[in-house]
């Protein structure tokens, strides 16, 4: 087993749609999850660099970060120590260009609600119910 710190990032993905706001999720067949679109950083990336190019590689869609969003640790399936670092991103407002594939085959835009109970992990639950409860912030919903 390595210790060596696995390093991710991704991003809370928002959009508003008829005076709510909706967040986005993706399903991955390999583990049958849904999860935050999030993923590996290469070699000599930033952690910001890594957030948006695994959103837009996952998604199809580019974005732009806003704040940070936090941080999740847990061991991953190899027995690896993860960190995986979110910020808060807004997607352009160009058309979806998702296409399915091996590593993300369905996108979902949910309800905070919907979320909470589509997301499969309590670590990224735990995650969007702190991001929505931040003082001040730019994606607060009470």
């Amino acid at each position: 087993m390595s210790s060596l710190l696995v390093e991710a990032a991704g991003g809370i993905v928002w959009r508003e749609r008829h005076d709510e706001w909706q967040v986005l999720l993706v399903h991955r067949p390999r583990y049958d999850d849904w999860s935050l679109p999030k993923g590996k950083a290469d070699p000599g990336e930033t952690p910001q660099q890594t957030a948006l190019r695994e959103v837009e590689e996952e998604t199809g869609l580019t974005c732009t970060l806003a704040d940070p969003a936090g941080e999740v640790r847990y061991v991953d399936s190899k027995g690896r120590p993860k960190i995986v670092r979110y910020w808060h991103m807004d997607p352009a407002l160009t058309g979806d260009a998702f296409t399915p594939n091996d590593e993300v085959d369905q996108l979902r835009w949910c309800s905070l609600r919907d979320a909470a109970k589509l997301l499969t992990y309590d670590h990224d639950r735990k995650l969007l119910r702190k991001a929505t409860h931040r003082e001040g912030g730019a994606h607060e919903h009470g």
